[in-house]
Formats: C-alpha cells, structure tokens, sequence
C-alpha cells in the first residue's frame, strides 16, 4: 500500500515542522522570484531524515515532540568556540550551571575560557540536576593569509602522460611536474582533479567527481615502479611483460588517438600490484605498514572490507546478500575473516598510494612551492560504494543531491551522490567529516573543496523524482567551518571554495571571515550589479584563486576563437540558433580583448587570428589576474600549449569524451609531461607570470 500523496504547497503546521528540521519550504532562483517547494519534497525529505509527516497527525505529534525537544534541550549535540571566544551556546544555559570539560589534550577543565583547539567532551548541570553532554569543537578564529601571492598549475592528473605513464597520468608523473614547475617555473603549486578511489568494475565511471571513497586514494594513480618491491619480484618476466602492455596502451593515447583508458590501465596495474603483494615487506616497510594501519583504524578496515567484498558480490553493496549489507553484522564479520588476504591487499594498496602523495607533496615543498599539491574534495559519493557502505548511518537513504531549477537549467540537476545527514554529523561531533579532512590533509598543501556551498545547504533530490521535485536541507554552516578551519590549521594547509554559480547571500562573506578562499574565473567576472561589462583587476577580490579557466569550462584559446560554440553546435547542445551564440560569444570575448588592450596588456598581437596573436592574446589574460589582487592564480595546463578541448562538457555523456582526453596543443596532437618541459609556448606564459607579478601584482599584499 503506497502512502497518499500530501497536498501542495505544504501546510502550515508542516512548514513549521520542517523549518525545525532545517528542511525549506521554498527557494529563490534568482533575488527577485521565490518558489515554493512541494508538500511531497518536503515529507520525503523530512522521512529521510526519520521523521514522519506522512497525515496531518503524524505532522502535528512530530512537531509537538520536536518542539518539546528543542524547548528541554539544554546544550545541541556539538557546541563551537573559536579560540579568543566563549561558545555562544553556553550563554543560554540557566545561572549556575557547573561545567566540565574533557580536552582532547586529556585535561579537565571547569570553564571554557582559554581551551586549546581541537574536539573536547563538554558537560553541563544545571542547579537543579538537569545534565547534558555535548562535543565542543574549539577552532582558531580563522586561517592564517597566504604568504605572499603565489601562481601554479591546474591539471586532471589523468590527462598528464609522461613517456613513462602507463596510459594515464600517475603520482610518478605529479611528482615530477611539482618538481619541475617549482624549480624551473617558481610556480608555488599543483592544482589536481580529486584523486578519491573510484568505483571498480567495467566501466568505471571516468568522473572523479562521483568516487567510491573520499576517504581513501585510488591506487590507480600508483606508479608501480616507484614502489620498492618492484625491484624483487619472484618473476621479473612477468612484471616486464606487463610493463611492455603499459607501453601500448599508452603510445596508443600519445601516437595514435585513442582515448584514455582508465579500465584497460587498471587491468594491468592491477595485475602487477599482485606481484608485487606476493613480495615480503622489509622490516623497515613492515612497520611503516603497520603504523599506517594503526592510524587508519576502522575507517581503513571498511574500505578494504568493501573492496574485498565488492570483488566476490559486485560493487553495489545494495545488492550483496542481506546480512552483508551491514559493515557490523557478524555475517561481514565472518565474510572478512574469511577474505583476510584481500583485505590486507587493498589495505596494502591505500598505503603505498598514500606514500606516493606523500611523496609529490614532498617533491613539491623541497623544489621551494610555498604550497605544493592542491587537493580537490568531491561534494559526495556514489551511492553503491564504500564510503556510502561504511557509513550509511551518516548518509540520508533514498536521497540524491543535485542542484534547483534556474535560468540556465529548466530542469534543474540531480547528481546521484547521497547527501549526509545534519542531524547524524551533530550527533557524531561531525566525526566523519573531521577524519575525511585529516586523512586528505596527510598530503595536501592546500584543499579545494568542490561545491563549497555544501558547508551550508544541500539541495536534496528524492529518489524516483525529477530535480524539480526537490528542496534545501540545511547544515551547521559554523560547526563545519571550525572542522574545516581546525584540521586545515593543524595541517598548515590552505582551503580554497569553488564558489561559482548560484550562492546564497551571506556564503562568501561567512567563507572570507574565517579565511576560506573563493574562486574567481575570469570570463564570470563582470559587473553584474551595473553595466555587465567586465569587471576591472581593482573590483576582483583578494581573497581568492584567480583563473581563466577550469575542468568544466572551454580553455581560454576556444574562448577566444569562439570554438567551444562549434563544438557544442556539433553535439546538438545548443538552444538557441547557431549565429546567435555565436555572435554572444564573439561579443563576449571581444568585450574581454577590448578591456586588455586598454589596460596595455596586449603584446606583441600579429593580428590576423594567427598563433603569435592567440598566444599573445592567452598571456594578456593572464597579465590581467596579475594586475587584481588574487592571492593565488592558476593556469589550466592546457591552456599553456594551446589545447581546445574541454576535459569535461557538462550535459554530455557519451557524446564527448569527458575525463578521457590527454593533454593536446592546438592542432589535437597530445602533449607528454617531456614535451611540455620543452615548450616555448608554456615557458613563455609561465615568464608572463614569473616576470610581470612583482609589477602588476601589487594589489596582492
């Protein structure tokens, strides 16, 4: 029997109930419009998060008890404090009122004042008995500045192939170009797409940004010969055979046009790495092993459990047998006793994966990069994979999150990853999302947290229902910045938002304050509040990194050209007739060209639309982030040899090649790591920003 549908729009008493919840009823796609959220969002919503609104009844016995709750409760489940200031939660608490406080230094305290940061055990009674417990997070203030303005390169590893790849970019070749970038370019960090575990089986889905584990690396990015037992093999013919097959695939990719192969790469690397698990640990390495599995703990266990588990039963635990559906249940307790020797493969995996980040942050720092490696954070997880396994008491089963209506997509986004539950997060002290942070801060100079608006609201999407049939649930916003802010400055690391696109007013500001850097990218940057036109270097803010392009957009030499518009024509994309976009498109980026020759910072321009002119036109782009006050600016690799193609087009699937392209110039042919060493063309652009940034670069201080 299926429930009745609830009337649209939802009453009253169940807009009161879900605005308890952090549940909204309505939301604006743009400052002037509001739209309601249907009764049948907001019920499903509300079940996901476990209570029932089901009949006018059960609405009013929820709110009852929700408002009784709220009324009794002395403290939340995780109460936050900045360092230098009381927690304002403790100022609501009656007169009187004893407390305790358990550090995570392991000291007891019987006042807030003065607390160290970290994650400490809080507990208040009240004069007349009345207890409660909480998680006090405590967190400096904010994020220290940059130290000076610092330019890099961003690159989807993958894209990334050295003569010594095999098929796809790897930790080998990130190493090098950290090395290299910092010592013959002074560039001060790599940018990389979210190296997260994917989902095994063929195919794997090529997006990183719909991982199996955040958590954990994916050791696909292994490069087998940087791990020292490749060199003790007890069939070295073997491991040369396969070394030979990794040479096809990728002078398949380099020399002949094929695409970037991420299953076929898996296929021997995989093959390898049972070689090379076959070969007994030194003492040395067995007890660098040991300490990584003793600081992984449960979390590492889980993963490797799924991992096994998946190779028996598929890699969607929804439909592994019952009792292996539960990470506790004696059932996958004895399931992975009984798999123990994959379990220690794939534990054994996540560790030598994490050496090699290790390792490239390493190189990174020791060629003089202030920050190294950036480290990109997926917004979720796919829905059948580990971490979604591991922690489904955290994640809000039969919910998907994605993205509202709006002026650009009718039909609004849904994009497959469960969303975590804010009542579970609180409840937990945010546990998982503090050890996410501090397993990917282990080799991270700087974290770019995709999405960044997901701190503060999420649109969920109910399964089973178009995007429209959605609604925001709201997180925290303060409780996950100090986690944010408390693990980064443990680190020493820097965090950057993508903030681009819709963002509710009050993110960026919220960000700012405690030191969150946001992401500028050029052809966004335009005076939405007056005239449209592009926004000079003096309106940009300084607390951001500065771009010309990303993953997801045309690189700068098709921007230029207008030929990202063909492309898109060529794949049926366009809603509008061709001349039209292509003439906004034409205005657009001479608007752009216009500003730079006024400001002086078209050089050398041959005219005539040859390479001398575009070349010159893509390094007057980059004078201009020089000349706004951007703390960091970041070059799209490709953009530095010409490439045309997107890595990514959004709304293709299997019309583009999207996470499967190498690194190409402008007349298609790929370009390996060597080659890019060698490049005139990149050396040039890297000295715009090596030469020009102590002239043009003084609204960085």
């Amino acid at each position: 029997m299926t429930a009745p549908r609830p009337a649209d729009p939802p009453s009253e008493d169940l807009s009161r109930l879900a605005v308890l919840h952090g549940v909204a009823t309505s939301y604006s796609p743009s400052p002037d419009r509001s739209v309601a959220a249907s009764a049948t969002a907001v019920t499903l919503t509300l079940a996901a998060l476990g209570v029932d609104a089901i009949t006018p009844g059960a609405v009013r016995a929820a709110l009852a008890a929700r408002e009784g709750e709220l009324g009794e409760r002395l403290l939340p489940p995780t109460v936050v404090g900045w360092s230098g200031s009381p927690p304002a939660a403790l100022a609501a608490l009656p007169g009187g009122t004893r407390l305790r406080i358990d550090t995570e230094q392991g000291e007891s305290r019987a006042s807030a004042d003065g607390l160290p940061p970290g994650v400490h055990r809080l507990t208040a009674t009240t004069p007349d008995g009345r207890t409660a417990t909480a998680h006090l997070i405590v967190a400096p203030p904010r994020l220290p500045a940059p130290a000076g303005r610092s330019y890099g390169l961003l690159v989807q590893l993958y894209s990334l192939l050295s003569r010594r790849s095999w098929g796809m970019g790897d930790l080998g070749d990130l190493a090098e170009l950290a090395g290299w970038a910092g010592r013959s370019l002074g560039a001060g960090f790599v940018q990389v797409n979210p190296l997260h575990a994917a989902v095994p089986g063929t195919p794997t889905d090529p997006s990183p940004y719909r991982p199996s584990s955040r958590r954990f690396p994916d050791p696909v990015h292994l490069r087998i010969e940087d791990v020292p037992e490749a060199a003790y093999v007890e069939d070295p013919e073997r491991l040369r055979a396969l070394l030979e097959r990794s040479g096809r695939l990728r002078e398949a990719v380099l020399r002949q046009g094929a695409l970037i192969d991420r299953d076929a790469v898996w296929e021997l690397k995989r093959e390898a790495l049972e070689l090379l698990g076959e070969v007994p640990l030194g003492p040395g390495r067995r007890a660098a092993y040991c300490d990584f599995l003793a600081g992984q703990g449960q979390a590492l266990e889980d993963h490797a459990t799924w991992c096994a588990l998946a190779e028996v039963h598929g890699s969607d635990w929804h439909r592994w047998p019952t009792g292996l559906r539960d990470p506790r249940s004696a059932e996958t307790a004895q399931a992975r006793n009984g798999l123990m020797d994959r379990v220690d493969f794939w534990s054994r995996l996540a560790w030598l994966t994490d050496t090699q980040l290790t390792a490239a942050q390493r190189a990174g720092r020791e060629a003089g990069m202030p920050v190294g490696i950036v480290h990109d954070l997926a917004v979720g997880v796919h829905p059948g994979g580990a971490d979604a396994w591991a922690q489904q008491e955290y994640f809000a089963a039969g919910m998907s999150v994605g993205a509202p209506p709006d002026a650009f997509n009718a039909r609004g986004q849904d994009w497959g990853l469960p969303p975590w539950r804010p009542d579970r997060l609180a409840e937990s002290g945010y546990a998982p999302f503090r050890d996410l942070l501090r397993a990917l801060f282990r080799y991270a100079g700087a974290l770019r947290i995709d999405h960044v608006m997901g701190l503060f609201r999420l649109w969920w999407v109910p399964q089973g229902h178009p995007p429209t049939e959605g609604t925001y649930v709201r997180y925290d916003a303060e409780a996950m910045l100090a986690v944010l802010v408390l693990e980064a400055s443990r680190a020493g690391a820097l965090v950057i938002g993508e903030d681009l696109g819709t963002v509710e007013p009050g993110v960026r500001e919220a960000l700012r304050e405690r030191g969150v850097l946001g992401t500028s990218v050029l052809w966004f940057e335009r005076d939405w509040d007056g005239d449209g036109r592009p926004l000079p270097p003096d309106g940009w803010r300084a607390d951001c990194l500065a771009t010309a392009t990303t993953h997801d957009l045309p690189s700068t030499a098709a921007r230029l050209t207008g030929e990202h518009v063909e492309l898109r024509d060529s794949l049926g994309l366009l809603t509008r007739p061709l001349e039209e976009e292509r003439a906004e498109a034409a205005a657009d980026a001479g608007e752009w060209l216009s500003l730079l020759s006024r400001l002086g910072l078209l050089h050398g321009t041959g005219g005539g639309g040859d390479a001398s002119s575009e070349e010159a036109e893509i390094q007057a782009v980059h004078r201009f982030l020089l000349r706004t006050p951007a703390r960091m600016v970041g070059v799209w690799l490709p953009d530095g040899v010409g490439d045309r193609r997107p890595q990514n087009l959004p709304g293709t699937w299997d019309q583009y090649p999207n996470w499967r392209l190498p690194i190409a110039d402008a007349q298609g042919r790929p370009v390996t790591l060597e080659d890019l060493a060698a490049s005139p063309r990149l050396r040039a652009l890297m000295e715009v920003l090596r030469g020009d940034g102590h002239e043009v670069g003084d609204g960085g201080s």
